[in-house]
């Protein structure tokens, strides 16, 4: 009885104070042979909320739509007690998405990879709420979000009620973009949620135990044992080198009659696999895919998903193929979710693919309604549309010519104020303005040296071309949770003392700094142990060194301890047992 009393006081103890884990997973970490260590977020106990002093005003409320990146880190890093915060989304837990297929052939157990949205919003000085339900209407004129719920109360099924606003932060995330293709929502499988991670496991599984059967002819045999993944993107390549991987290390011990009919094929649109990463990246993918035998049709664009057969085309000869297939997985992009088309409507952004926000991610158009994620795009303003008013504001002296001193002086601000000015000045390796100056006139140029306003025109007129939207990743949208959370927790002081750049349209500077994004590289795990890593400054590393890099990051990048526990524990125990091949 007392050992029992100790074990329940020992369990309490780090169930009330996760921090105290963080010696048990550095040291399991750090068995492997690499230490991962980020700071989770700290608990901080319900009493400190109490010592806050009250705010005499009634609280601001903040309702965030999603549980998903973008809403999670906002969550996390919102510390000001003085809003009123309350969280709207069908779904009552933050996935860790990146490791979803490793979820699919069981590297990584789905509950390792969740944390419940209360677990995180419980641990913070401002007060939060959470519901069960999904928004089903913005109605931005009286600040209200009408929500639907599928927990039934009253046994009429699903319940209606609409919640109030004074902030609304919309980080619905996005869906999966079938591109209205005949067949692909009924006959294939998306990798976008835990429940399809687990819908593919399972399937696999199916497959093998079919094919098993005596009754089976060997060409029934082979379409079973056919899996086609359509997209080559990063979740795509992962999926088919995990499938991979879990065949010919796990499956084939246990199935070894329907081994040799395995076969996994990966088409993709374009003319290479990878797109998005370094050249040499997506050439050490090709060539390991062709060496492993997963068979990879570039080119080839999907046109109908039967029951049976996948049908594609061949983009340059144009000619339509039907293969057989057992299961397909569709990873090939994202659309933008009903409820967002809707509003986009309302408020005259109907022609538009997702939200559009300006660069501190507030809707244009709307006060105090801001989008992040893959829900939106931030719609950088044009250097050459705001022209004649940056002249005037460096111009102070109102001669009607700039010297380079002058524009020096507010050089800064322009570059925080449209990012693709110092972008271009960077690809151009250019250090000032002299340099760019110097391009346009074609001579040496002085800080005496004057331009009126159509050479100023002239010298910035190709600093817009290098403007790119940003990538519906992950990384993203983190960040931009942060930084929201951030704008808001400095709400109050950024309003009697702005920070942001120069208003050059009107007079003083901007409430804040405009959002930044900071690439920090991605990864393309391949299989075999092996991983392609593209970091800044053009470093690339392919190889086991950057498997032991990926396990790294994704470990210090889980939301929680518990979670960094479980993962590491499962690909421990992944490395000892193997993959979990059983049907739960």
């Amino acid at each position: 009885m007392q050992r029992v009393t100790v074990i329940e006081r020992f369990s309490k103890t780090f169930r009330d104070n996760p921090s105290l884990s963080k010696l048990l997973i550095v040291f399991t970490v750090s068995g492997g042979g690499l230490v991962a260590y980020s700071e989770a977020g700290k608990s901080n106990d319900n009493s400190n909320a109490g010592e806050l002093v009250e705010a005499n005003n009634r609280k601001k409320k903040v309702v965030v739509l999603g549980t998903g990146w973008a809403g999670t880190s906002f969550l996390k890093n919102l510390k000001d007690p003085s809003y009123d915060v309350q969280v709207i989304s069908p779904r009552n837990y933050f996935a860790f998405t990146p490791l979803l297929p490793s979820v699919t052939c069981g590297t990584v157990e789905s509950r390792s990879v969740v944390e419940p949205i209360r677990n995180i919003i419980r641990k913070r000085y401002a007060e939060a709420y959470y519901w069960e339900a999904e928004c089903i209407k913005i109605d931005p004129e009286n600040k209200k979000v009408y929500c639907r719920s599928n927990l039934s109360t009253n046994g009429n099924g699903q319940e209606e009620f609409a919640v109030d606003y004074d902030y609304l932060v919309i980080a619905t995330g996005a869906r999966v973009n079938t591109f209205n293709i005949p067949g692909v929502e009924e006959n294939t499988f998306f990798l976008k949620e835990v429940e399809d991670a687990q819908k593919i496991r399972r399937t696999v599984i199916d497959c093998f135990e079919k094919a098993s059967l005596p009754t089976l002819s060997d060409k029934e045999r082979k379409r079973l044992l056919h899996f086609v993944i359509v997209g080559g993107g990063p979740t795509g390549v992962e999926f088919a080198a995990q499938l991979h991987d879990f065949v010919n290390e796990d499956i084939v011990r246990l199935y070894p009659k329907v081994k040799d009919l395995v076969k996994i094929t990966l088409l993709e649109a374009t003319d290479h696999i990878l797109n998005m990463f370094d050249k040499r990246i997506t050439a050490f993918a090709e060539e390991k895919f062709h060496r492993d035998g997963i068979d990879v049709k570039t080119g080839s664009m999907v046109v109908k998903v039967g029951e049976k057969e996948i049908s594609t085309k061949d983009v340059k000869r144009g000619e339509i193929t039907s293969m057989p297939y057992g299961m397909a997985v569709w990873s090939t992009g994202i659309g933008t979710r009903p409820v967002i088309m809707e509003f986009m409507k309302h408020i005259g952004q109907g022609n538009r693919r997702v939200l559009a926000t300006d660069e501190w991610l507030r809707v244009e158009g709307q006060e105090n309604v801001y989008a992040l994620g893959d829900c939106a795009t931030i719609n950088q303003r044009k250097v050459m549309e705001d022209i004649a008013a940056i002249f005037q504001k460096a111009d102070k002296d109102n001669s009607g010519t700039l010297t380079v001193k002058e524009f020096q002086e507010v050089l800064n601000d322009i570059c925080e104020r449209y990012p693709q000015v110092e972008l271009y000045l960077k690809n151009k390796k250019m250090s000032n303005l002299a340099d760019l100056l110097k391009e346009s006139k074609g001579d040496d140029v002085k800080e005496s040296i004057e331009v009126d306003i159509e050479e100023f025109k002239s010298a910035l007129s190709q600093v817009d071309t290098d403007m790119k939207n940003l990538p519906a990743t992950a990384q993203v949208a983190s960040q931009q949770g942060v930084y929201l959370a951030k704008c808001f927790n400095r709400m109050e002081e950024c309003e009697k003392k702005p920070e942001g750049p120069l208003r050059f349209r009107g007079e003083g500077r901007h409430r804040f700094r405009p959002f930044r994004y900071r690439h920090l590289g991605q990864f393309a795990p391949l299989g075999g142990e092996q991983t392609a890593a593209q970091l800044p400054g053009d470093w690339v590393s392919i190889g086991q060194s950057s498997q032991w890099l990926w396990y790294s990051v994704y470990a210090s990048k889980q939301v929680s301890w518990r979670t960094r526990a479980l993962v590491v524990s499962d690909w421990v125990r992944r490395f000892i047992f193997g993959r979990d091949s059983s049907q739960i």
